[in-house]
């Protein structure tokens, strides 16, 4: 038999019934799982086999175990993490560099910003201006600015309706992070960047699809050729794993 063809084990199949019933029973971050005497019972497993579900779930973020008096499962809100630690995992399998995790930028990121057109909404656009605010006060701020710069995307990236996409460019940011391959942004490029923000906003603000999806792929190509320019070996690095 196949590894492909094997069924799935126990614990894998106790971990799907949990979700399952998370979902059934409209339960939210924050709220604890059933006490695992509780669970013993609802899913006629054994200890070891609860505890090995449990663990699954925990590596895929889905919980996070309590501990002490009073301690357990409780659910958490799912982040693009773990699909981030998994990509890299098999991009370096497949000795894939930081090009192609810009191709995918490049290829998804504009038609994104096409769609959060008439998608975002007041409370999404008044986000993306505080993390425009936040830049134009901490330009010279390195650290600051990128994590407004890391904020804008990911709410471009939730704001186009689709929530796949919002987990596929969360993950790719958290990908290029720029400290993991030595790239540093001084402040005339950081300047461009909040330009290009200002301007995709404005686009958005007008509710005008064509411009916010030709001005983010004008945005992602200009970060592309910063670093063909000046970062040219780390296009061509693979990412290492780390497991994170």
């Amino acid at each position: 038999m196949s590894v492909s063809s094997r069924p799935p084990k126990t614990s894998m199949l106790i971990a799907q019934r949990i979700v399952h019933d998370v979902l059934r029973e409209r339960r939210k971050p924050g709220d604890m799982l059933p006490p695992e005497r509780e669970m013993l019972d609802t899913y006629a497993a054994g200890r070891a086999t609860l505890r090995e579900s449990l663990r699954l779930l925990e590596f895929q973020g889905v919980i996070a175990i309590k501990p002490g008096s009073g301690g357990g499962p409780v659910l958490l809100e799912p982040d693009a993490s773990h699909l981030a630690s998994t990509l890299v995992l098999l991009m370096q399998l497949k000795h894939a560099p930081l090009r192609t995790i810009i191709e995918v930028r490049s290829a998804i990121e504009p038609m994104i910003s096409a769609l959060a057109v008439g998608q975002i909404g007041p409370e999404g656009m008044r986000a993306l201006a505080a993390t425009i605010s936040d830049m134009q006060h901490c330009v010279e701020d390195e650290r600051v600015f990128l994590e407004a710069n890391k904020r804008f995307h990911d709410i471009m990236s939730r704001s186009s309706g689709n929530p796949l996409f919002g987990y596929i460019i969360e993950s790719v940011l958290d990908i290029m992070d720029g400290v993991s391959v030595g790239i540093d942004y001084p402040l005339r490029r950081r300047s461009a960047i909040l330009r290009a923000h200002e301007r995709i906003y404005d686009a958005l603000l007008a509710s005008d699809r064509t411009a916010a999806e030709e001005l983010m792929r004008a945005h992602i190509m200009e970060y592309q050729l910063y670093l063909e320019r000046h970062f040219p070996e780390s296009l061509d690095r693979v990412i290492q794993w780390s497991g994170r």
